[in-house]
């Protein structure tokens, strides 16, 4: 657990106990719900009665003590915002209070008055709470647009109030001045309210029911102060009705901040200043607004209404310009954010094969000597399949920061996908590109700790310059290639030369003959005796497949098996050579009986054993041939199930199938000993190349002696491959070998005579 965490855990707890009682308080819809009857209940008593005035009051005053009391209860940890609004509240029952005494005590109440002043008071209070919550709970002074976008709104709208309103009580002029300047100066605050509400409304995304109730007020008010300056300026209605709107007003204030959702405000999610279509159209109406108004006769004919319209239509113009600069901005911000994002892999932040063939191209084009490096990793896959993707993600960044700080800065180093990466040189020097083989290879050669796991991870580089390339499309082709040839020779590094093509085109065209050849039948089996030592008995034999091709003759497997593994036919070429050798074994058994082998051995290759569905086949081949599986065994080179995965998953359900599992050529791969403690295995194949120094005195029987010592040491059956000469059969015999196979005992043959030993020549046994 990380410092940052447990200080965020203690701010939490704090912050609970900052607002105890939040989740279990319903104060405020109960002091809503009494509000608003007390409300209906004030006009169901008599107008002018002492009754009317104490609910009023009664009403004004609880919806500040309530403000008071929720700042106790929840703990809110911005508390001044409310008392603001509190103190504004408090002001105006005073100024109530003033009011009813001059009306009782007055014929006609002083305006203005001391109440009117108290009046006045209470808007700055209210204007700072406002503020305050617009701080807290959206962008604050950062919000530009949103300020922008408000300013414009409360323009608009205040033209409408100075033509409406002050204009009409300002230019008044049998009344005195204080008069006719507190008379505007309540239109004048509401247009401030306006514009605060506005900058509520646009800098909070997500609304809190505290937020909600607090704007319903504010819009009460609003309402009130509007209708009743209306009326009184343009009829004899004393507007008691109104009333109602001021008295809800302090109810919802009440509410909100005895809603649970007051505590924290600063919780309410921040907006973004977007465009929206209703935000257009109200920014729109607005600036409008004066140009409207002049349309209206009365308005044209008033000098001072004219200048401020037109003071205003200019401010309006300077706001909507300023708000476009930077709506325009933020445009431009976001097309060079996604562009980038365009450019760039998700995972490791490098370049994307976008970026690069992009870059690529500009080299090209600007008549550089550009140089491609096209690196594929190798046991990736394993990684995956053994330690999971979140561990493959780690490793990739990982070997993407360290190809990145390896390399010359004005390098680009890019991920093409999967686990591939490129490196280009935009106006390389014979000098440079053989650093950058250099830089690579050093990058790959130390472990990657990731994920508390240490891995060593190789890679295969392809090079390419642009010798004759016109296009990025042909360079990274080439160097493609390249590393395609690398990988498949077992090379660290290859560069591109016009035989890679050559090869590469033959290759493809051997690909498309060996399709046909499936089709046509041009394949057949042959099969290996494997013997016992010392009399030659066979034991078992090895499936082998050969191609007789009818215009090149003879194609080794050497050539055709790496082409099928590649591009996918191994699949059907080894489904059908495995269905042939269990129906070629079911067959020497029901005609030769005892003389019959008792095992037939089937290669598996490595894409075979990765093919989650290659277990069933093996139980339909022996099932449709009516084999047993103790019959048969599957052979597997060491460098198939190295990396682990699936291909080990496979060979654990053909052993529990009853399927042996050989392991081929054992003792020239990565991990011998390792893998006889993950893979299931039965049987040992000693590669020919310590067969064939066996009889060398000294050191070069210690491998075959180990080896068999270790077979016997686990329970396992040990084959020795490759055995050509009598002599290498004595001594595998006095070593302890019980098996064996090669020249010596005889060739593959399509039907092998099971009925002679071939093992004459080894003499009696001397071990």
């Amino acid at each position: 657990m990380t410092f940052g965490m447990v200080t965020a855990d203690i701010s939490s707890i704090a912050l609970r106990r900052r607002c105890r009682g939040v989740r279990h308080s319903r104060l405020w819809w109960l002091w809503l719900t009494v509000g608003t009857l007390a409300t209906g209940s004030y006009y169901l008593l008599p107008e002018g009665g002492m009754g009317r005035n104490v609910v009023y009051q009664a009403i004004g005053l609880a919806s500040a003590l309530f403000i008071v009391l929720a700042v106790r209860l929840h703990r809110p940890p911005h508390p001044a915002m409310w008392y603001w609004f509190a103190a504004a509240e408090a002001i105006w029952f005073v100024a109530d209070i003033i009011f009813e005494y001059y009306q009782y005590t007055e014929v006609e109440a002083p305006y203005p008055s001391e109440a009117d002043a108290l009046y006045l008071l209470g808007y700055p209070m209210i204007f700072v709470a406002l503020q305050r919550v617009a701080h807290r709970n959206g962008n604050g002074g950062r919000d530009v647009a949103g300020l922008v976008d408000a300013t414009i709104l409360a323009t608009g709208l205040g033209l409408v109030f100075w033509v409406v309103m002050m204009e009409p009580l300002a230019a008044d002029s049998t009344a005195p001045m204080l008069e006719r300047l507190v008379s505007v100066a309540y239109p004048a605050a509401d247009v401030l309210l306006l514009a605060l509400l506005a900058r509520l409304a646009f800098g909070v995304a997500s609304w809190t029911p505290t937020m909600r109730l607090l704007a319903v007020g504010v819009v009460l008010l609003l309402i009130g102060d509007t209708g009743y300056s209306l009326l009184d300026l343009y009829t004899d209605s004393d507007g008691t009705y109104l009333d109602a709107m001021f008295l809800l007003s302090y109810v919802t204030w009440g509410a909100a901040a005895l809603h649970p959702s007051m505590c924290p405000p600063a919780a309410v999610a921040r907006a973004e200043s977007r465009m929206t279509a209703g935000r257009i159209l109200l920014l729109g109406t607005s600036s409008l607004l004066g140009p409207v108004l002049l349309l209206v006769p009365r308005i044209g004919g008033n000098i001072r209404d004219r200048s401020a319209i037109g003071i205003g239509a200019i401010v309006l113009f300077l706001l909507v310009l300023l708000r476009m600069s930077g709506f325009v901005g933020q445009v431009q911000r976001q097309a060079r954010q996604l562009a980038d994002m365009a450019m760039r892999d998700d995972l490791t932040g490098l370049a994307n094969r976008r970026r690069f063939e992009r870059d690529l191209g500009r080299a090209l084009r600007r008549g550089d000597r550009p140089v491609v490096a096209l690196v594929g990793l190798t046991g990736f896959k394993s990684v995956n399949d053994q330690l999971g993707h979140a561990v493959g993600d780690q490793l990739l960044v990982s070997v993407g920061r360290r190809l990145s700080a390896g390399v010359d800065p004005r390098a680009l180093v890019a991920r093409m996908g999967s686990d591939e990466f490129a490196i280009l040189i935009g106006d390389a020097t014979p000098e440079s590109a053989a650093t950058l083989v250099e830089t690579i290879t050093a990058a790959l050669h130390d472990a990657f700790h990731v994920g508390g796991h240490e891995l060593l991870i190789n890679g295969s580089i392809g090079m390419a310059e642009a010798t004759d390339a016109t296009t990025a499309m042909e360079l990274f082709r080439r160097a493609d290639i390249a590393m395609y040839a690398a990988k498949t020779s077992g090379e660290s590094c290859r560069w591109y030369t016009a035989e890679l093509d050559q090869l590469a085109g033959e290759e493809a065209r051997l690909g498309a003959e060996l399709r046909t050849a499936l089709d046509a039948g041009q394949f057949r089996l042959v099969y290996q005796p494997i013997v016992e030592l010392p009399h030659g008995h066979i034991k078992a034999v090895e499936t082998l497949v050969r191609w007789d091709h009818p215009e090149r003759g003879f194609i080794s497997p050497a050539e055709f098996i790496p082409v099928a593994e590649r591009n996918g036919l191994i699949m059907e070429l080894g489904a059908w050579i495995l269905r042939e050798a269990c129906q070629q074994a079911s067959r020497w058994r029901a005609e030769l009986g005892d003389l019959a082998p008792e095992r037939i051995s089937v290669n598996a290759s490595a894409r075979q054993l990765a093919h989650r569905g290659f277990a069933a086949l093996v139980a339909s081949a022996l099932k449709d041939s009516g084999l047993s599986a103790t019959s048969l065994t599957i052979e597997v080179t060491e460098t198939a199930v190295f990396e682990g995965g699936q291909a080990v998953d496979t060979l654990h359900r053909l052993h529990d199938l009853g399927v042996r599992i050989a392991l081929d050529d054992f003792g020239t791969g990565h991990s011998s000993l390792g893998l006889l403690q993950t893979v299931p295995v039965d049987v040992l194949k000693v590669d020919k190349s310590f067969v064939d120094t066996i009889t060398m005195a000294g050191r070069h029987a210690v491998i075959a002696t180990a080896l068999i010592q270790v077979a016997d040491g686990l329970g396992l059956t040990a084959v020795a491959e490759g055995v050509e000469t009598a002599e290498q059969a004595a001594e595998l015999e006095r070593l302890g070998y019980r098996l064996a196979q090669g020249f010596y005992f005889g060739r593959p043959e399509a039907q092998p005579d099971f009925t002679r030993d071939r093992g004459a020549a080894v003499g009696p046994a001397t071990a």
